[in-house]
């Protein structure tokens, strides 16, 4: 089996339009939920989210993209442009013929379907744009980045809602550790934030009208955000045949299903990710240094997260670091353990740890070192993302330094 290594990476969400800018305000702290703005924003009880500011798309993007490019595909794009720049690879020949796209999506176009509905129902029009569906459709930025960067091998989209991105890049993973190609891209986007996209997840009530805050005993719900995070994921002999940077190594992955509740999370369930993860990846408890948590802000996930971490680790977990980035730049759905994945990429290669910002009150249900407020330097050599889904679908990843 192949040693897996990630050579590019890039972003555009609520901390940043790039990777450096991202780690930057990871770093300090910074939050990107701010107030939304988008239309009818005043018809909404929810009105805070990582939105991603200062952007325009037609300084990325010509009409003729943008006819076809929804939100959530150009932020994909923006993102797989500054991966690929940094892996320094050119699809063509053999390569191209083997190397393909995996990537994470909950929603698809969202804002697509948003405007037609509105276009159809509210505006009473008869017709849409020939192009909605294949702008709307939750394999687009997948399809799009194949196009962009001649990917013609493996290429398909992952949906397990807020497991989405994590799944992907397990799958990625598995095909290039198998030796199936030498390189695959890899990640995931999302962009729910519009008018419909935020008044469906209303109606859960399990959204915070006044900000994130994992794992502090006066959280109240979760945030919503949106952009994108891909990387490159890249077979290592292969890499290091071309004198390519190495940000760190993809050890080891698990997969698993509650089969319980659709929206309710499972102990179990998360546990048995966790213990899979560190298996397959050949670790002992004891090798981990730090966790990113799925740490949605809700008392239902925090609760349950903390009690799977403190039953598969036991009396290590007091010296565990666990995190949860979402109370920067908000729940991004099926991007976020993209994104996430970034703040794993710093505590191993750069020693930082990324802080869980809005922690206020200790709660005796989540008694873990969840790295309140500020970030923290440390000596990490292995780094988890967790991601747990509605419908009880969960992913981890396990990331080690690079040597």
């Amino acid at each position: 089996m192949k040693r897996v290594v990630i050579t590019g990476a890039g972003t555009i969400n609520a901390l940043g339009h790039n990777v450096p800018d991202t780690l930057e305000a990871m770093r300090e702290g910074r939050c990107g939920i701010r107030e939304l703005e988008f239309r009818d924003v005043d018809r909404l009880s929810i009105r805070i989210g990582g939105q991603v500011r200062d952007y325009d798309p037609e300084a990325r993007f010509n009409r003729q993209q943008m006819a076809l490019y929804d939100r959530f595909t150009q932020f994909t794009l923006i993102a797989a442009r500054e991966a690929i720049a940094q892996a320094g690879l050119v699809f063509s020949g053999e390569l191209a013929a083997r190397a393909g796209v995996v990537l994470g999506n909950s929603g698809g176009g969202m804002t697509t379907l948003d405007e037609n509905y509105r276009s159809v129902y509210e505006d009473g029009k008869n017709r849409v744009h020939p192009f909605v569906v294949p702008k709307l459709m939750n394999n687009a930025a997948a399809s799009h980045v194949s196009m962009e960067f001649n990917l013609k091998g493996p290429s398909f989209t992952v949906s397990t809602a807020c497991a989405s991105s994590n799944h992907a890049m397990a799958q990625a993973f598995q095909m290039v550790h198998g030796g199936m190609t030498p390189v695959m891209v890899t990640g995931g986007s999302e962009s729910m934030l519009c008018f419909g996209g935020v008044k469906a997840w209303e109606g859960l009530r399990v959204m915070s009208k006044d900000g994130c805050r994992p794992f502090s005993a006066n959280r109240n719900g979760m945030v919503q955000g949106e952009g994108a995070g891909i990387f490159v994921f890249e077979e290592y002999e292969h890499a290091r045949a071309r004198g390519a940077e190495i940000l760190a190594e993809v050890a080891g992955y698990a997969m698993s299903s509650d089969a319980a509740d659709i929206v309710m999370p499972s102990k179990q369930g998360a546990s048995r990710a966790i213990k899979g993860a560190l298996a397959d990846a050949r670790l002992n408890l004891s090798d981990v240094g730090y966790i990113n948590a799925h740490g949605t802000g809700t008392a239902a996930n925090d609760k349950t997260e903390s009690a799977a971490v403190a039953d598969v680790f036991g009396a290590h977990a007091d010296r565990l670091m666990i995190s949860s980035t979402k109370s920067m730049h908000g729940h991004l759905i099926g991007g976020t353990g993209a994104v996430e994945l970034l703040a794993c990429i710093m505590a191993v290669r750069d020693g930082v740890i990324a802080p869980t910002i809005g922690y206020q009150e200790p709660d005796p249900e989540c008694a873990l070192d969840v790295v309140p407020n500020v970030a923290r330097e440390a000596d990490v050599n292995v780094a988890l993302s967790n991601a747990f889904a509605f419908g009880g679908l969960n992913a981890v990843l396990a990331l080690k330094r690079f040597a």
